[in-house]
């Protein structure tokens, strides 16, 4: 018999309190989380421990709902060339989550499979239940107490704990675009001033998000870019031009694959919730100077602004 399962990641701040969860029905579900994390790794891990606690039953195919569409392509499209470069990408550069990735990989050995992608927030009841599970242990150890982790697979935990995923590493504007900017939402616990100015390892992580923008793979991957721009995003091309946010994913997912070099010039936060990135990027156009505005919305760090002019 098939066994149907959502699987679903949350992450508070994005990297922040993380908790991840998988659910089946009301008896068979289990959930986890750590102190920092990203959604990325929320949402691997969660697909991870499935594999894990279902490992008695091998002969039961697995039917996965994601809402994720990074981690279906992760999974079933990108780690077999991934695996044959060891584990680097199409421009030499190391995967992310490789920790997770390598495990996941493990785990679909001699397994039936099959994954569907699931708009997330949308009243689907098994990604539902999934992701409300995964964002009370992101709250819980946000909180500093301990999560509920759920029955398991009919009151059988994994054979083996997940290993914790690491924590993100660092990687060496017109009048009325801005407007509602000082609205940024607050730090949900309000223990955060107001006038305090966004964390050092919230500047590296919003770093390592303008990157991953630049990676042709989440260009072309709907879901994640999606995920990654703020609902108001707009950007001013090297041609002057303004492109809503439709605009430029509808662009992106169709644009062919072009890889560029990153060279970080600044990055720095504006207040609590904004962080501006300034940079330079070179490909076969030339190269650019670029700047972003990174806007913490619904609990995660959003791009909301970009521009880029061509260097002579």
């Amino acid at each position: 018999m098939t066994i149907t399962a959502a699987a679903d990641g949350s992450a508070l701040g994005n990297p922040g309190p993380a908790g991840w969860a998988w659910y089946v029905d009301e008896d068979r579900w289990h959930a986890g989380g750590w102190p920092h994390g990203t959604n990325n790794q929320g949402e691997l891990m969660a697909v991870l421990d499935l594999f894990r606690s279902t490992a008695h039953l091998p002969q039961e195919p697995l039917h996965i709902l994601c809402d994720s569409q990074y981690v279906i392509n992760c999974v079933t499209k990108w780690m077999p060339s991934w695996k044959r470069r060891g584990w680097k990408k199409a421009d030499g550069k190391p995967v992310l989550n490789v920790d997770l990735l390598r495990q996941i990989d493990e785990e679909l050995v001699g397994r039936s499979y099959r994954f569907e992608w699931v708009k997330g927030h949308a009243g689907h009841s098994l990604n539902e239940a999934a992701d409300e599970r995964a964002r009370a242990c992101a709250t819980a150890f946000q909180a500093g107490v301990v999560p509920v982790e759920g029955p398991g697979f009919g009151g059988a935990l994994p054979r083996e704990l997940p290993k914790a995923a690491a924590e993100p590493t660092s990687k060496p504007v017109q009048d009325g675009l801005f407007e509602g900017l000082e609205d940024s939402d607050s730090e949900p616990d309000g223990r955060v001033e107001p006038d305090l100015l966004a964390q050092p390892r919230e500047v590296e992580a919003v770093v390592e998000l303008e990157q991953e923008l630049l990676d042709p793979e989440t260009r072309s991957d709907f879901g994640q870019l999606a995920y990654l721009l703020h609902p108001e995003y707009r950007e001013i091309g090297q041609s002057g031009r303004l492109w809503l946010r439709e605009e430029i994913v509808d662009a992106l997912v169709q644009a062919p694959e072009i890889s560029v070099t990153f060279e970080l010039v600044e990055a720095a936060p504006l207040s609590r919730d904004l962080i501006q990135v300034l940079y330079r990027t070179e490909g076969s156009d030339g190269s650019a100077l670029r700047s972003s505005l990174w806007q913490r919305a619904d609990g995660r760090w959003r791009l909301r602004f970009h521009q880029g002019t061509p260097e002579a």
